[in-house]
Parts: C-alpha cells; structure tokens; sequence
C-alpha cells in the first residue's frame, strides 16, 4: 500500500487519492497520530485501572479473569481491523469510525491488562477460552464469537476500493453482536464493581457503534 506523496500543508482530513489499486490511504502524519492516540489510550486504561481501589482479588479461573483475557484477545482485533479501515477505506465517515474503535477498545485493554496484573493473575491464564460462560458459548475454529476468520481477516487486508468500506463494516457488525454477547454474560456473572462498571460502558459504547455501522454499511452500498 503505497501513499501518494505528502506534503506539510496537507491535513489529516482530508481523505488522500486512491492509488492504482483503488484505496485511499491515511497520510502519514494521519498514521502517526492514530499510532500516538492508540499509546496514549492504552496509557490511559492502564492508568485508569490502577486508580481503581481493589477490595476483591478474583481467582484464575473466575467470570472476572476469564472475561478480561477472552475480551482483550477479542479487542484486538477489532484494533487490528479499525487500523486497516483507517489506512485503506474511501468513506471519511468509515475511517472515523475505525479510528473511534481502536482508540476506544485499546484503552479499555490497557484497563483490563491492568486488573490482571493487579490480581496477580497470568495474561493467559489455564483455563480454555469461554469457559468463563455458564451458557456454554461455543469456541469455533478458535474464535470467540463474532470474531472474523484468518480467511476474512486476508480478504480485508487485500481489499481495495470501496470494497474496503463494506467488509470493515460486515465483519465489525458481527464482532460487535459477539462483543455484546460476551459483556452481558460477564454482567450476569459478576459482581465486581470495576468490572461492571467497564463491562457497561463497552455496551453502551458498541451499540451506539452498532447503530453507526448498520448505518454507514446503508451508505457504502450507494
């Protein structure tokens, strides 16, 4: 993915040319600053996560820790796909969007490496993926669910075009319904006060994307 030369005048707003194979990359300043934004959230959920008073240490196989782990491994790549969009989509409304999720769910890994280390706990841990769930929730080729597959996560990479656009936001809706999933499970089963706490406002924050998305995939049909 080549970016089209830059010059020191040219802002970060400003959606750059597609190259020949049809994308539209993020300038280089624009990529510096998402990468400054991303350290700086992670900072600040670190940070967050060591203010918090901690009046219960879960144990290694608790809802608590099983939570923290399967939500960070399913955060990162929502990460991981928002920096594709922000590179490589064509809508400027899609890259905000990406850029609003990365930053978002890296924060909110930071706060949950920080309870783990606070707990004294493993960032793995001993325990298979999901079996924190009383509803049994299935772990499928190693996905958690709403998670994309290798095979997606390939296709979203080597899209161009606006084609970019509309897998972004198909696989994000359905990582999303199984973030949702795996949040309410946790505030079903928990009743620690930081962890609901964080667990409530990843909902709100991902319906409200939800939302967003149903209505930008509308628009990326046109």
């Amino acid at each position: 993915m080549t970016a089209p030369a830059t010059t020191d005048t040219e802002h970060d707003d400003v959606p750059a040319a597609p190259d020949e194979g049809g994308r539209a990359p993020a300038s280089r300043y624009g990529v510096l600053a998402l990468a400054i934004m991303l350290v700086v959230g992670l900072l600040l959920g670190y940070a967050g996560g060591l203010l918090t008073p901690r009046l219960t240490r879960p144990g290694d196989a608790s809802v608590e820790a099983g939570f923290a782990r399967d939500m960070t491994t399913h955060h990162a790549q929502a990460v991981e796909m928002s920096l594709i969009a922000y590179r490589s989509a064509t809508l400027p409304e899609v890259r905000q969007i990406a850029v609003d999720i990365a930053t978002g769910q890296q924060g909110e890994i930071g706060a949950m490496q920080t309870w783990l280390r606070e707990w004294e706990l493993s960032p793995t841990g001993s325990q298979p993926p999901m079996s924190w769930m009383s509803d049994g929730a299935a772990v499928k080729d190693g996905l958690m669910p709403g998670m994309a597959t290798p095979q997606q996560m390939a296709a979203l990479r080597d899209a161009r075009g606006i084609e970019v656009d509309r897998q972004f936001l198909a696989l994000m809706y359905n990582h999303h319904l199984g973030g949702i999933h795996m949040i309410d499970a946790a505030l079903g089963e928990t009743d620690n006060a930081e962890v609901l706490r964080v667990a409530r406002t990843m909902k709100a924050t991902q319906q409200t994307e939800l939302n967003n998305l149903r209505q930008l995939q509308a628009q990326a049909k046109g």
